[in-house]
């Protein structure tokens, strides 16, 4: 396979990253509005979160590279203006979180034969199908669906999770409280906060606006709306949702509280997931009973991790679960688990 990369920011860089180390496809070709090639190679090279390349990219003539990598770089302000054809790029994925982008995607598809499908790494309504490894994948029509969203991260750890109790527990309601890491947008001083997805749009919930290193910022959550797009014939009530966005830069969790129709022994929530632990295709669900804090899930390339310290039944029908991901690179591992299972599914 042959992936062109749309936008080169934290998901971007994530999904290369991990793409140079399992070498699943060629990236002849990325994309970015940064038109400084020296900048795009450093940011690959040197990351904060994730550390250094020992195998350091240089730029040169239009291209970064290293030993093994030789990658194009271009500079064009919008997706269907990029030549993914004469790279012979199969399928490109926009992780810009433009919404511009979003709109000229069914372009890039009538412009360039070479490219399949392009991969949407946000949750918009303007797709022909959003996915979730572990919660709707079998739902997927290779035949129609060309604009596909690989949803967000929340919803990747979510609604695999949700899918399987309610498979085995019947469920009468729920409230689920997310806990993420900054987000570039956001600000280092107060002031307002610009929309990223549409930088026409400042956002009318002033408290994001707030400084991101000394506030614990309480915000509405999409993560929840996100889950029910892959989820929307499972039979799970209706659950309230909150979020928090914290001062720390990686690693997301989301307390879960379901109430069950039925009384509910906690054995059996533990059977059901490790037998799903045992017999998943793909690194969805980790079972994990270790003293762990955030940042020790860190390059976790599980959708989500069960924490089993806090896992309980209460009264036989309200049971609590607490998750761990890392909401870039284990959502980027499960983007690149998206593109192979479409080209597998195409017989390529």
């Amino acid at each position: 396979m042959r992936i062109g990369i749309n936008g080169f920011g934290r998901i971007g860089r994530a999904i290369f990253r991990i793409n140079m180390r399992d070498k699943i496809f060629d990236v002849p070709v990325i994309n970015d509005i940064n038109p400084d090639i020296n900048n795009v190679a450093y940011m690959i090279n040197y990351d904060t979160t994730y550390g250094s390349l020992q195998d350091s990219f240089t730029a040169v003539d239009g291209s970064i590279k290293n030993k093994t990598c030789d990658v194009s770089v271009c500079c064009k302000q919008y997706i269907d203006h990029v030549d993914w054809n004469s790279f012979g790029v199969d399928y490109v994925i926009d992780a810009s979180g433009i919404k511009e982008n979003l709109l000229r995607a069914n372009t890039v598809l009538e412009k360039n034969p070479s490219v399949k499908k392009v991969f949407i790494t946000h949750s918009p309504d303007e797709v022909d199908f959003t996915m979730v490894i572990g919660a709707n994948e079998n739902n997927l029509d290779v035949s129609k669906h060309n604009v596909i969203s690989t949803s967000i991260c929340d919803a990747t750890a979510i609604a695999p999770i949700l899918k399987l109790i309610s498979e085995n527990f019947e469920l009468a309601g729920g409230a689920i409280t997310t806990v993420h890491p900054l987000l570039t947008y956001q600000n280092v001083l107060d002031g307002e906060v610009t929309s990223w997805f549409d930088p026409n749009m400042i956002y009318s919930h002033y408290p994001l606006g707030r400084s991101v290193f000394d506030n614990i910022i309480p915000k509405p959550t999409t993560a929840i709306a996100a889950v029910f797009k892959v989820l929307p014939q499972t039979g799970i009530p209706d659950i309230a949702s909150f979020s928090y966005r914290t001062p720390t830069t990686i690693v997301a969790s989301a307390d879960i509280t379901l109430f069950t129709q039925n009384n509910t022994e906690l054995e059996d929530v533990k059977k059901v997931l490790y037998d799903f632990e045992q017999k998943q295709s793909y690194k969805i669900i980790q079972n994990s009973e270790q003293p762990l804090v955030s940042l020790d899930y860190k390059m976790c390339e599980y959708s989500a991790v069960v924490d089993h310290r806090w896992l309980s039944v209460t009264g036989g029908k309200t049971l609590k679960l607490i998750l761990w991901y890392d909401n870039e690179w284990g959502y980027a591992s499960r983007v690149i688990d998206q593109i192979t299972y479409v080209n597998k599914k195409l017989g390529l």
